[in-house]
């Protein structure tokens, strides 16, 4: 399995770019230099679209020994926050209903804890085989799998890790349509009154989304754009602010706070059940930070070792993220009771131009955020395609087109295809499946055993030589199978929620 050093960077970064693409002066077909992901790379049919170093080989060690790290716990802080506080809390107010005053807050405790504990160990893995003298220095979770797991293991981390890329960018369609579609409806009620009929559909929306996709699926060197990251940060800090605001703000006015110890009523014992099991998988989907810790800590400086700094960044950042989760779920369920909406902001339509500035930074952090997660699968193909067709003048040939203002993009047929094609198949399953909590629990579940608690786990067994059937081995192991119990029930729980909500 192809595994290019850069491919894994890019998840680091929020990135957050909207074009409009004006007149096109004309199109010059030629060979150029350009800069492909960062790597500075002549442009011809014998060389890839990105440098030909593979996670887990000793050449990518020699790739990052040039670059400079200056981090230190506060931006690995930063980093952490920024890549966890995002669509995920929308639904846990939704996931406190259905569990109930006691059972929910528990439950986001217990989400926290195993996060913390995982990514504890994680760190104990950036350098191996000794956690602080290496010598081999892992830069990813993929590169980790290939040091301490054979190539079928290896390729199957691979695998559920552009699963859960792919499902993500499915997610973000139907998160950006649906603040799309609140939009129009906090005015429509803004305008018309509470007995407005204000009614619509998000297939315009989602479609509108993923025009916007294909444009910014064209363009390679977000990562450079330092400042995409601040915006989407701020953003995602933004609608999240607000919407605590909001449910504190209507737990006022409702003088009293609303919910109960058992949570939403249901008509039978057995609905019950999946709706519980439903949002452990919403509030699986709110921690998914593991799969880039690696590439955070990577970013530290040393001294003082690596994974003694990210260990104190993972506390305090997973400290001030569990008080803000439970700050926005709780304060959600107070405000609204039974009637807590899967989508928090969905709730609100007054004042009707802080609700549509909620809703707009949702959209353009998830714009951003698609690419995040689509850009690592886009340069695993490219890196595919160059190596298997290296002539192909369709795969390798790039053509400038002139932009008014803007600098030259250089367009690439072969991308334009198959990123176009990408976007298209993203929006056409978030088109017939746009069921928000239900998504959102299928990848919470989906992602967060294998790729949260297995590997991490097993990395460590084999880093730290722990024999079988030990006294650490029994617990770890019994770790992960508690964890994986979890994880199974949340994805039964969603599964069953998005058949149920198709047949209706």
């Amino acid at each position: 399995m192809y595994k290019p050093e850069q491919m894994e960077k890019q998840q680091q970064d929020p990135l957050l770019f909207i074009i409009f693409l004006s007149i096109v002066q004309g199109i010059h077909k030629q060979e150029k230099k350009t800069n492909i992901m960062g790597g500075g790379i002549e442009h011809n049919p014998e060389t890839p679209l990105l440098p030909a170093t593979f996670s887990g080989s000793s050449d990518s060690n020699v790739v990052y020994s040039d670059i400079e790290k200056k981090g230190t716990i506060w931006t690995a802080v930063a980093h952490i926050i920024t890549g966890v506080i995002g669509a995920g809390i929308l639904s846990l107010a939704w996931s406190i209903a259905q569990l109930g005053w006691i059972a929910g807050p528990l439950a986001i405790l217990f989400f926290a804890v195993v996060m913390l504990f995982a990514t504890t160990i994680l760190c104990d893995c950036y350098k191996s085989p000794d956690s602080v003298l290496g010598p081999t220095t892992n830069h990813s979770l993929l590169e980790a799998a290939g040091f301490y797991f054979s190539k079928k293991w290896t390729w199957l981390c691979g695998l559920l890790q552009y699963v859960s890329f792919y499902g993500t960018a499915i997610a973000y369609v139907i998160t950006s349509a649906t603040s799309m579609r609140e939009i129009q409806r906090s005015n429509c009620y803004h305008k018309g009154g509470e007995n407005a009929v204000c009614q619509t559909g998000t297939n315009n929306f989602m479609l509108i989304f993923g025009i916007i996709q294909i444009v910014t699926s064209q363009i390679p060197n977000f990562h450079n754009m330092a400042w995409l990251s601040v915006v989407a940060a701020l953003m995602s800090f933004c609608y999240s602010f607000i919407g605590l605001g909001l449910g504190f703000s209507k737990v006022i006015d409702n003088r009293g706070i609303k919910g109960s110890i058992v949570g939403v009523p249901t008509r039978s014992a057995a609905q019950k059940i999946w709706l519980v099991f439903q949002a452990l998988g919403d509030i699986a989907f709110a921690y998914p930070y593991s799969i880039i810790l690696l590439e955070i800590q990577d970013t530290l400086k040393s001294p003082p070792p690596e994974n003694q700094t990210m260990k104190k960044a993972s506390i305090s950042a997973i400290v001030i993220t569990t008080f803000f989760y439970l700050c926005c779920s709780c304060f959600g369920y107070a405000a609204f009771g039974n009637d807590t909406p899967g989508n928090l902001l969905t709730g609100f339509y007054e004042p009707f131009w802080l609700v549509d500035f909620a809703n707009a930074c949702i959209v353009l952090h998830l714009v951003g955020g698609y690419q995040v997660y689509s850009q690592p699968a886009f340069a695993f193909v490219d890196k595919w395609a160059t190596q298997k067709y290296p002539q192909s003048r369709f795969i390798n040939k790039f053509y400038a087109i002139k932009l008014p203002v803007l600098p030259a993009l250089e367009l690439n047929l072969f991308r334009l295809c198959f990123r176009t094609l990408y976007v298209i198949s993203t929006t056409a399953i978030a088109m017939a499946f746009p069921y928000f909590n239900q998504v959102l629990g299928i990848l919470g579940a989906l992602g967060f055993w294998p790729m949260t608690i297995y590997f991490p786990v097993e990395m460590y067994i084999v880093q730290r030589k722990i024999g079988a059937w030990t006294r650490n081995w029994i617990l770890l192991e019994g770790f992960s199978m508690v964890c994986l119990i979890v994880s199974l029930l949340g994805l039964i729980g969603s599964i069953e929620g998005i058949v149920s909500a198709k047949l209706a």
